[in-house]
């Protein structure tokens, strides 16, 4: 049986919002929303992946803190995914840079109010919630040292 497929996304938040990214690819999935990230590599943790997906899908070097929630399973698969995939979700401060869409359409911050209306990935819908309580609660965005 094939080992599960972890996808790790980063929810980096700075002065009580949270950075949303639209898709650009695949065509199917184009102008939807998600949290920045990707596979983890063979061997890679899924907060090492945070850390390079920030990097090649942003631009920007990002310090993974904590997984949000559990796990929220993909889809079944399909052509495309052959076995099981499930995304995890990263608090992540943003160490160094400021977040350019490389690989996205656009990005936006986004206030807890803002989270509901936009058109999320399946997979992104159950962390919603927390990071709603998360935003809303003002948890500290501790800033890196320059």
């Amino acid at each position: 049986m094939d080992q599960t497929l972890i996808v790790a996304a980063a929810a980096i938040i700075r002065d009580g919002r949270v950075l949303a990214a639209q898709r650009a690819e695949p065509r199917a999935l184009r102008g939807r929303w998600e949290f920045p990230g990707g596979k983890a590599d063979p061997g890679e943790s899924a907060a090492d992946a945070v850390a390079r997906e920030c990097q090649e899908e942003l631009g920007v070097r990002v310090r993974p803190l904590h997984q949000i929630g559990g796990d929220a399973t993909f889809p079944a698969p399909d052509a495309g995914r052959t076995r099981p995939a499930v995304l995890r979700l990263w608090r992540a401060d943003l160490v160094e840079g400021e977040p350019r869409p490389l690989e996205h359409l656009s990005l936006r911050w986004l206030s807890a109010a803002e989270l509901p209306g936009l058109d999320w990935l399946p997979a992104d819908v159950p962390f919603l919630d927390p990071l709603a309580e998360i935003l809303t609660a003002g948890e500290p965005s501790p800033r890196a040292p320059r």
